[in-house]
């Protein structure tokens, strides 16, 4: 068990926990780290989280979450350096962690099965596989519409077996780095449950270690399938001096906005009817066909979307599959008009023999017996379990229509680590979504494989390297006691000039509003520069003009400060990329009048600039440094030529062993 004590701060009294590591977060990837770091030995840990039943893993999936690994049945073979190939080919991607994440794949697999996880097999016990999207083979599996959440649920059990302290309901408000060594030595907590008293109100967890698996910036963006729970701490890691890379790359998709829902695979492939209504719900139009030369080829892309659900300029040509995302666009943000998917109606061209459709498509839909006469039948045939969820969320699909646009889904870039999945700042660990060791391309499922992948080395490591005692009053005292006071005291005077309203609300909403208008997968980088400065100019004001009704709402103070600081650094990032050269690439369109036309018909003229390649092996970083951001490129790490022969990788294992 760790250490407890009081000192007083600011004129306030704060409690300080001490902990070898502290886990900052509750999703698969930390409850993973902590059940790791217990398995290795190091037992002085604990769990900080704002909110167990929060997050990203627990609260989100697909028709059927898509899970990535090693491929483990069949003839088909593959291997650690073939899965590492995949991943590093995605685009600006460190060699190092490409085969970290295929190495430990397997183990990490079994691990989630063997704890319950209930992962498919056939009657021999192969894993069988399917294709996703930016897959080569058959590497992906699934437990269905909620994989994420059997993991944190699996996992959870774990933690609570091995009686791992774990603190619910503290908010992370800033990461305490040292200034002599430039470590990071804990972290400053808000202690939601005593928000009214101020002696009990602030918490520090002071350790030798911090794992950081707070998730993606969820709260960035107004249109988003994360769900309202999760908002992400990463501004807060920037301030403290963390490294950020490949921010530019997310991917936005297809999504339910009454109830936060990718839509992909069996959701398109049933082929629903796309509508748009005025915002009052008149006006109804079937408007995607004006786009396309054929009824086959507008269901071809309805059906493609099932497997190419993140939005890709390279599928927006030819009237690809992501035209559909630029359409929803054009109706959504560009007019102001609503857009719904109908399963209760068949598309315009539909007919029962599936004449109009490819053979890919016919083929799927005849193998899987789905031609039922509408598209809720379809699915419910094929995925009861799609249409079982959103009735658990009071949307029944055999009855109403299912409004949509188009969203922010995953953050492939994030916070930089090396291949300790540790950042520049000494003792300060990344892991999960919040780490950015993906590209501009992943195959669907390799997130919550390198959140698994990437705890179990940072557990390894910390358990193996960096055993220790915590910093304690002293330490603190002279390392770190500024950015402490400054907090606490920024804080305490919002307290004391609380009033009758808050602007809290509004300055939420004016954060995500420009982030999905104007950095989503449609970016100009006159219109990012836009951003970056009013979120620069909003951080310079901000302890003066917020305004809150109550201690009640410290949390969401913060919250907005955090995501202020993201925003003006993933935007500023954004912006230098399209400046450098960068042209539309991963999951978004770089648009310029001088670019080449989208679509002939669209009424909105869209132009957009091609990628050249050119910056494919490079990886763009980003920091604060006194409030302004620093942009600097540099070389992908290759593929690793590991040791191999057995003899000198069994001394070195038990020598470097925990």
């Amino acid at each position: 068990m760790g250490t407890e004590e009081r000192i007083e701060i600011a004129g306030v009294q704060v409690k300080l926990y001490r902990y070898n590591t502290v886990i900052v977060g509750s999703g698969a990837a930390a409850l993973n780290c902590a059940d790791r770091l217990y398995q290795f030995g190091q037992k002085q840990i604990a769990i900080v989280t704002e909110g167990m039943g929060m997050g990203t893993s627990r609260n989100t999936g697909s028709d059927k979450q898509t899970y990535y690994k090693l491929t483990m049945s069949g003839d088909a073979g593959d291997s650690v350096e073939q899965m590492a190939r995949t991943l590093f080919e995605g685009g600006a991607v460190d060699g190092d962690l490409a085969l970290t994440e295929a190495a430990l794949s397997a183990r990490s697999f079994f691990k989630l099965v063997e704890i319950g996880v209930p992962f498919p097999h056939n009657e021999i016990g192969e894993f069988v596989g399917y294709k996703t999207d930016h897959d080569p083979r058959q590497r992906a599996t699934s437990a269905g519409p909620l994989t994420s959440r059997y993991m944190t649920e699996r996992l959870q059990e774990q933690v609570e077996q091995k009686e791992i302290p774990i603190y619910d309901g503290y908010l992370v408000i800033r990461v305490l780095t040292s200034t002599v060594d430039r470590r990071c030595v804990g972290v400053l907590c808000l202690n939601k449950n005593k928000l009214n008293s101020p002696d009990e109100r602030y918490v520090i967890f002071a350790a030798k270690n911090i794992v950081y698996g707070t998730g993606g910036p969820a709260g960035l963006y107004a249109g988003s399938v994360y769900p309202p729970s999760q908002h992400g701490a990463t501004g807060l890691a920037f301030e403290g001096g963390v490294k950020g890379k490949n921010l530019t790359e997310w991917q936005y998709g297809l999504a339910s906005t009454k109830f936060r829902w990718n839509l992909s695979g069996t959701y398109q492939q049933v082929l629903p009817r796309y509508v748009s209504t005025d915002a009052n719900g008149g006006d109804e139009r079937e408007f995607l066909r004006d786009y396309f030369d054929s009824d086959r080829a507008m269901l071809d892309a309805i059906f493609l979307k099932g497997y190419q659900w993140p939005f890709d300029p390279r599928k927006v040509e030819g009237q690809g599959s992501s035209l559909i995302d630029i359409l929803v666009y054009q109706e959504t943000q560009l007019r102001n008009r609503r857009v719904f998917l109908d399963y209760l109606n068949n598309p315009s061209g539909w007919d029962s023999q599936l004449t109009q459709l490819s053979e890919e498509g016919r083929q799927y839909l005849l193998r899987s017996s789905a031609v039922q006469e509408r598209p809720v039948d379809r699915l419910n045939h094929m995925n009861p379990q799609a249409i079982d969820l959103y009735r658990s969320h009071g949307i029944d699909l055999f009855s109403e229509r299912l409004e949509i646009a188009v969203c922010a889904q995953h953050n492939n870039g994030g916070l930089s680590g090396n291949v300790q999945w540790e950042s520049n700042i000494c003792g300060f660990f990344p892991i999960g979504e919040v780490n950015g060791s993906h590209g501009v391309y992943r195959p669907g499922g390799t997130a919550l494989n390198a959140g698994q992948c990437g705890s179990l080395r940072a557990a390894w490591h910390i358990a193996s390297k960096e055993k220790g005692e915590a910093p304690g009053k002293d330490e603190l005292t002279a390392w770190c006691m500024d950015a402490i006071q400054e907090r606490i005291g920024q804080l305490e005077q919002i307290v004391q000039r609380c009033s009758a309203t808050s602007n809290l609300g509004e300055t939420r909403m004016r954060i995500g509003e420009r982030m999905s208008r104007h950095c989503a997968h449609i970016r100009e980088a006159a219109a990012l520069r836009e951003v970056a400065d009013a979120a620069k100019q909003e951080i310079a004001g901000y302890w003066q003009t917020v305004t809150i009704t109550g201690p009640a709402q410290l949390p969401a103070v913060m919250i907005n400060y955090d995501l202020l600081l993201a925003q003006q650094v993933y935007t500023a990032a954004m912006a230098q990329a399209i400046e450098d050269g960068v042209g539309s690439r991963g999951s978004y369109l770089v648009v310029s009048e001088n670019g080449k036309l989208v679509h002939a018909r669209l009424a909105d003229d869209i132009r957009f600039v091609e990628d050249d390649g050119r910056h494919r092996e490079q990886i763009q970083e980003a920091f604060l440094e006194n409030g302004e951001v620093q942009i600097q490129w540099r070389q992908v790490r290759p593929i690793p030529q590991t040791e191999q022969w057995f003899e000198t990788v069994w001394k070195d294992y038990e020598e470097n062993r925990p």
